[in-house]
């Protein structure tokens, strides 16, 4: 069994992970356990024997995975709910190593001894023991393929558009209005903002600015038909956020905005894409979080309000 308990990019990287232990070790039976609310990122994965959903007690959910038996924890978490879990499944165990001292290290004194390794080979160190290889194949997620994109924008946007993706968890993540309208101004082709009801109003001021060529689509869609739309766009724009990531796995063209928050810290740089643009600027005070924050702590934003717009549009312009 695999732990991971969130968030959504974090378990989008598990992927590889369910689909190298599948292949690789002949009769073999997966399963994992995750938060109810991310059941979702697992939908129609083939690799997947069977996903356990986190109850309310902890006590009922190690009891349910008392009965299937496991011989193996793969746990991907590293936390005292998933070190409690093993402890009472009392089976062997492998733990992804989060290297907790070298990320305070690089966020309190900026000394950076996190190596530059993705999360996906980091996750993939815990199943070396049972002679399982990473494949080097893109993250996994499985579509419904009951979806329309005549049924989800406007004509206006129905044979070509970028997506943008302007939602994130924390303001330190989310690139500030005029800075996305700017940048928009400068793309030549329609474009689909997506994200969740906590930035339809950004989503509405953005459009408003622009006029039809920006489609706002935040708060109007389920995360599958977002992830539709991001499958069936041309190249994707977007913050440190779980959409963004999903992007990967379809292959996009994806520029990655990162303002406090730098990818090689959690090892999340786009994975397994033939054209990526990672953009962010270089200050003494970024990082200033793993996650991101609510406010900027110096009180000037520079890490998004830096950003190079003229960088991002050669990129995104390029054939």
């Amino acid at each position: 069994m695999i732990i991971r308990f969130s968030s959504m990019g974090d378990i989008i990287y598990t992927t590889p992970v369910i689909r190298c232990l599948k292949k690789q070790i002949p009769g073999v039976e997966v399963h994992f356990l995750t938060k109810k609310k991310f059941q979702f990122i697992f939908d129609g994965n083939p690799y997947l024997d069977k996903l356990h959903l986190l109850k309310d007690q902890l006590s009922e959910t190690i009891t349910e995975l008392k009965n299937e038996k496991f011989d193996y924890v793969i746990d991907l978490h590293n936390s005292l709910r998933s070190a409690l879990v093993k402890l009472q499944l009392g089976v062997r165990s492998s733990t992804f190593n989060k290297m907790r001292f070298r990320k305070w290290l690089a966020l309190r004194f900026k000394i950076n001894t996190v190596p530059a390794t993705h999360l996906v080979d980091r996750y993939m160190d815990t199943v070396t023991f049972l002679g399982v290889k990473n494949d080097e194949a893109p993250i996994d997620y499985f579509l419904p393929s009951n979806f329309s994109i005549n049924h989800l924008l406007p004509e206006t946007h129905q044979k070509v558009y970028w997506v943008f993706i302007i939602g994130a968890m924390h303001f330190t993540k989310r690139m500030p209005n005029y800075k996305v309208i700017s940048l928009c101004k400068k793309l030549s082709l329609p474009i689909v903002l997506l994200g969740g009801d906590d930035v339809k109003l950004n989503g509405d001021e953005i459009a408003s600015a622009l006029g039809p060529m920006v489609y706002n689509a935040c708060g109007k869609l389920s995360l599958n038909e977002s992830v539709f739309l991001v499958k069936e766009s041309q190249a994707v724009i977007g913050f440190d956020t779980g959409l963004t990531h999903i992007a990967e796995a379809f292959n996009k063209k994806i520029v990655s905005i990162w303002g406090s928050t730098v990818p090689e810290l959690l090892g999340v740089q786009p994975y397994q894409v033939d054209h990526s643009y990672i953009a962010g600027v270089g200050l003494p005070c970024r990082p200033c979080s793993k996650f991101g924050l609510s406010h900027c702590p110096k009180k000037h934003f520079k890490c998004m309000h830096d950003i190079n717009e003229e960088q991002i549009v050669a990129f995104i312009n390029e054939a």
